[in-house]
């Protein structure tokens, strides 16, 4: 499949009271047509600010983003603005992660998903809205017609959150980025909607899928990106990264899962906290909580291959200690 989205050496950085923030720091990701790549980490890693950076969402002049970010060839962060707006919603679709704030709150819900369509094609306002009762059913809003006259605060978080992967997901881009698209919703919606993002990705559309959720990782993702503390840290074809993580901190996550076997024993937990992004520390930056830091972790390692497939920021991405 060819190359959907190349995201090259990325920094992201917020002008605060305090100095600059740097949020994301050398990302490098690459997202294939018909693929779908999670992306992993604690909340602080710099998940969002990276998805947020694709489309150009993040505040300026607050926010300053670097590197290339390339979308079917063009690269998103020197295109126009008015080039930019025909590709989000038409081919670059935003879930964003907490609705109550993304959605107007002085217009209804059916309107707003309507007025996706009306924006990106030529068409009537009574068939953009046939188009919207459409996809709130998709999405499994029950009586769609009545809920589509309702404002956001009449919805609960989780009807919030189907909404808007409603007008995400209505004109089936080329691109979704999910940033915690299951978030709130019961476990019935949740296969509903994971069934509708596979549908895209089964037609060529590429996603980029921000989760906590391992479950939905292993589910859902051919390849998995863990950032930790503003950068990658590792990434693996799926299957490989369950079987065998190679970086500490990507093990500890795995740890930190519940599962049947950990039924009536004390969760993993990882000690410490991600470090702040007003001074990341010198060396591995995740030194101070990693139980195999040895002396050369004093020197900040790059990415190292560590199999086919894969990379590992780590000077043991071999493997040989983590067991």
């Amino acid at each position: 499949m060819p190359t959907l989205l190349q995201i090259n050496d990325l920094r992201v950085s917020f002008a605060t009271d305090d100095g600059m923030v740097q949020a994301v720091t050398g990302v490098s990701l690459r997202l294939e047509r018909g693929e779908v790549l999670g992306i992993v980490g604690e909340s602080g890693c710099g998940k969002s600010a990276t998805a947020m950076s694709i489309p150009r969402l993040l505040p300026l002049p607050t926010a300053r983003i670097e590197g290339k970010i390339l979308f079917d060839g063009r690269d998103l962060l020197r295109l126009p603005v008015p080039e930019l707006r025909q590709l989000r919603g038409r081919r670059i679709g935003m879930i964003f992660q907490d609705p109550m704030t993304s959605l107007s709150p002085l217009h209804r819900v059916g309107e707003q998903i309507a007025e996706v369509v009306r924006l990106h094609e030529t068409v009537t306002a009574a068939a953009a809205r046939e188009r919207a009762l459409t996809w709130l059913a998709e999405v499994g809003i029950p009586d769609p017609a009545a809920r589509s006259r309702a404002y956001p605060h009449e919805l609960s978080g989780g009807m919030q959150q189907r909404v808007m992967i409603a007008m995400a997901l209505i004109l089936e881009p080329d691109l979704v980025i999910a940033d915690e698209p299951t978030t709130a919703l019961d476990v019935t919606i949740q296969a509903q909607v994971l069934e509708l993002l596979r549908r895209l990705h089964r037609r060529d559309s590429g996603v980029l899928l921000i989760t906590h959720d391992m479950g939905v990782v292993w589910e859902m993702c051919s390849r998995i990106a863990v950032m930790y503390a503003g950068e990658i840290v590792e990434e693996a074809p799926a299957e490989a990264f369950f079987q065998s993580p190679q970086h500490p901190y990507a093990r500890a996550l795995l740890d930190a899962m519940p599962s049947a076997t950990t039924r009536g024993r004390p969760l993993h937990a990882i000690p410490g906290q991600v470090p702040s992004p007003l001074a990341w520390p010198a060396g591995c930056r995740f030194r101070d909580r990693c139980p195999y830091a040895f002396a050369r972790c004093t020197e900040h390692p790059p990415l190292l291959p560590c199999g086919e497939g894969r990379t590992a920021r780590c000077w043991l991405c071999g493997g040989e200690r983590i067991q």
